[in-house]
């Protein structure tokens, strides 16, 4: 008998016929109240749940008494309580890898981007406000052979040192919970604690995931050690940083500019100061978002919850422990 999966993410058509081979499917089109009211009909029966963009608490899945595994279109698991999935045995899976390329390009495009004011002066192009050749007002600052600090060495990490040491030869600084010293021999990088990138740095570029270790990072005291000429980047999670604290950095020229692709809150408000900050380049949390990409994580994704619920452990394991259970 197939088993009953719900997905609350849509697929391309292949993998979409590739479940339904194999699995009674229940699709939510939309996470509208309409289908979240469908969602919780259907968590009874379901099996595997397959998605992204929705906090699963206990709450909800605890609608689910027969849910096995979870698999997640996304690197990051914050969307989800995994002692909770872990105490109950249902494993919970993720798509690292093959979005660590696609990321670490729209990394490095907001460090060009806000160095080089790219969005600041093609909007005044666009405006109609190009009368003259610019000067020393409109002058950005040179990406290579500046520092590369980058908070978080994980695979997005790596990634971007790559592009900054062997595309710009730029010195590479880093803060993780260890030294790594493949990575400094790769990249030819220097371990430093948190404080002395922050004074170092050029660019502060965060790679690392939202824990409740991570969240709030980045705060006031952070930025005050930053320089007056230091570009922000963020392509973690929003919550790693305290926003306020980045507004009011911003707007007191404490940083030069920022590069965003993540935030507190996502859509990010239409009031929020960071879009009236003309040293803000801020994108819609696009870091994954090509159609090759997104197609590889929901291709991994289907491969890990179709291998757990033939009840082989996915390769993308997140919480192991649930394996053992």
């Amino acid at each position: 008998m197939k088993k009953s999966v719900v997905l609350y993410k849509k697929l391309s058509a292949p993998l979409m016929a590739r479940l339904h081979e194999q699995a009674e499917v229940t699709l939510i089109e939309a996470l509208d109240e309409s289908g979240l009211a469908k969602l919780r009909e259907a968590l009874p029966t379901a099996q595997g749940l397959l998605g992204a963009s929705l906090r699963l608490d206990a709450k909800l899945l605890d609608l689910a008494p027969k849910l096995e595994a979870v698999a997640s279109v996304s690197v990051g698991v914050d969307n989800y309580d995994i002692d909770y999935l872990t105490g109950r045995g249902i494993l919970l899976s993720n798509t690292p890898d093959v979005l660590t390329e696609t990321t670490a390009d729209t990394g490095f495009a907001l460090i060009l981007a806000t160095a080089r004011r790219v969005v600041e002066l093609a909007n005044m192009v666009r405006a109609g406000n190009w009368n003259q050749n610019i000067g020393p007002l409109h002058f950005g600052s040179d990406v290579h052979g500046k520092t590369l600090g980058i908070i978080g060495m994980g695979r997005i990490g790596e990634a971007l040192a790559q592009r900054g040491h062997f595309g710009f030869g730029m010195p590479v600084i880093y803060h993780s919970h260890s030294p790594k010293p493949a990575v400094e021999q790769r990249f030819d990088a220097q371990y430093r604690s948190l404080p002395d990138l922050l004074r170092e740095a050029d660019f502060v570029c965060l790679t690392l995931p939202l824990t409740a270790e991570t969240e709030g990072l980045i705060g006031a005291e952070e930025f005050a050690l930053m320089g007056p000429e230091t570009i922000f980047i963020n392509i973690s999670r929003g919550k790693v940083v305290d926003e306020p604290a980045l507004i009011e950095a911003l707007q007191q020229r404490t940083i030069r500019a920022a590069g965003l692709d993540v935030f507190v809150r996502e859509p990010l408000q239409h009031d929020s100061p960071l879009l009236r900050l003309s040293n803000v380049v801020a994108t819609p949390h696009i870091g994954s978002a090509t159609h090759e990409t997104r197609e590889a994580m929901a291709k991994c994704a289907v491969d890990n919850l179709l291998a757990a619920l033939a009840g082989e452990k996915p390769k993308n394991l997140v919480n192991p422990a649930a394996w053992k259970h």
